[in-house]
């Protein structure tokens, strides 16, 4: 079987055709791991006990000819998503020893739809960059290119898709960190509306920016896959039932082009291939408008304040005491330190720094409010874009992926890879990359935004240029 070739319908019927066994097509792909993994290092840990235990049970319900959306399918799953009895280490030293005692809702949710699950994949340290180089037990590489970074920060489960390791995968994107990457890898990454899918044992960077979401092939299995996971939980607050979508009469697709997402900055090469996938659908009868949204210029640095305040509160509770690696010390202010220090990589200490800053008396009104102020400005600026159209069409990333060890040192350079994606976690709206073609082997994505609920838009209108 051609595992990279492979999707969630082709795996159904092959299961019920007899063509393969689920426990035959688990053991390909933990092979294909094995092969393929010790150059691209896309998995933290691989779980063939879990994985062959799951898959016996989807050829169990083969046999009595029961069906459910993602039976018998391999999925990856970053490892900031808890699944119960496995090491959870959010790409950090500091859980390096963590083992979850409980499946978050996400995962639940997967072996209900049957899905089996064959690993962790790595990611930036507690979900902290755009290349996952920050991860604390190596870079991930991109499959396309062995040379350049995945995107991040759930680099390794965009990678494992793109490879072949794996037929779907689970991301967390707080800033971008699953569109990015799909972008970089070529594959397909969904950012649904905030609160749709459950936080419930997802290790949190960002509360109020946080969602898990999809990577998959193509669009049509990204859209299984966020079904099978969204939906309201009891265990989160912030997590809302799906509303019901009603059909208002079909007609023509509108289009809006932010002008901001075309401007200085974006590599040619990408502006020029999106620019002609967006022309291909304008032959294909869509409507093309420019819509502006002149807050974004402000979006990424509100971003960076909000996201580095919430992360300062969140991770304040790794501290090697009450949670986190401990290290002895002669007294308990040096026992925190020490934990800490040692156990903490440089970008996360960055970011607890500017976020305690941020929040500290004095400055509160001036970053974090203000940030939260820009925050509005940028939901105003959506709404009257989205009153032109139906969806907004852009670069999802403004370059090509980047050479592992290019922009570490420079921290400024790797937060403007996020400058296109950012917005849409500040206002909760839903989001999705789609590969837009190539420059030489290097993929494109292109981001398409709906406003919040809207998925189906998303999977429309990506449906519609994956046929073009």
């Amino acid at each position: 079987m051609n595992l990279k070739e492979l999707t969630i319908s082709s795996i159904q019927e092959g299961l019920f055709t007899k063509e393969f066994s689920a426990v035959e097509l688990v053991k390909e792909t933990l092979r294909e791991i094995e092969r393929r993994d010790n150059i691209l290092h896309a998995f933290l840990e691989t779980t063939p006990e879990l994985a062959l235990s799951l898959a016996k049970e989807a050829d169990e319900k083969v046999r009595r000819g029961e069906k459910s959306p993602l039976l018998g399918v391999p999925c990856s799953v970053k490892d900031a998503i808890l699944v119960e009895g496995v090491s959870c280490t959010a790409g950090s030293r500091m859980l390096e020893n963590y083992i979850a005692p409980y499946d978050a809702t996400v995962i639940e949710k997967l072996k209900e739809a049957g899905s089996v699950i064959v690993g962790k994949t790595n990611m930036d340290e507690f979900g902290m960059g755009a290349s996952t180089e920050n991860s604390a037990f190596g870079p991930t590489k991109n499959p396309a290119d062995i040379k350049r970074v995945p995107g991040g920060s759930s680099g390794g489960s965009a990678a494992s898709v793109a490879s072949g390791e794996s037929v779907i995968a689970l991301g967390e994107d707080t800033g971008g960190s699953i569109r990015q990457p799909a972008s970089f890898c070529g594959v397909v990454g969904l950012k649904p509306t905030y609160g749709t899918v459950s936080r419930y044992g997802v290790i949190a960077l960002a509360s109020s920016l946080d969602q898990v979401g999809p990577f998959a092939r193509n669009v049509q299995d990204a859209e299984i896959l966020f079904k099978a996971i969204r939906g309201k939980d009891s265990r989160d607050a912030t997590s809302v039932e799906y509303p019901v979508q009603k059909n208002g009469g079909k007609r023509n697709l509108t289009v809006g082009v932010p002008k901001e997402y075309f401007s200085e900055g974006l590599d040619p090469a990408v502006e020029k291939t999106v620019r002609e996938a967006i022309e291909k659908l304008k032959a294909q009868g869509v409507s093309v408008v420019e819509v502006e949204l002149p807050n974004t210029k402000y979006a990424l640095a509100a971003y960076y304040v909000i996201n580095t305040s919430e992360a300062s509160s969140n991770l304040a509770r790794y501290d090697g005491v009450r949670y986190g690696a401990h290290k002895e010390a002669e007294n308990l202010l040096e026992e925190y330190l020490v934990s800490r220090g040692d156990s903490l990589g440089a970008e996360v200490k960055r970011r607890i720094m500017l976020g305690t800053f941020a929040l500290s008396a004095g400055y509160y009104e001036a970053y974090y409010l203000k940030a939260q102020k820009i925050r509005t400005l940028l939901q105003e600026d959506f709404a009257k874009a989205f009153e032109k159209a139906d969806v907004l069409l852009g670069p999802t990333a403004p370059t090509l992926p980047f050479l592992l060890g290019e922009k570490t040192q420079d921290p400024l350079a790797m937060y403007l890879v996020d400058v296109y994606t950012v917005p849409a976690n500040l206002v909760g709206l839903c989001a999705i990359s789609v590969p837009a073609g190539s420059v030489g082997n290097l993929p494109v994505g292109l981001q398409i935004i709906a406003p919040a609920f809207q998925e189906h838009r998303l999977f429309s209108t990506g449906k519609m240029l994956e046929n073009m």
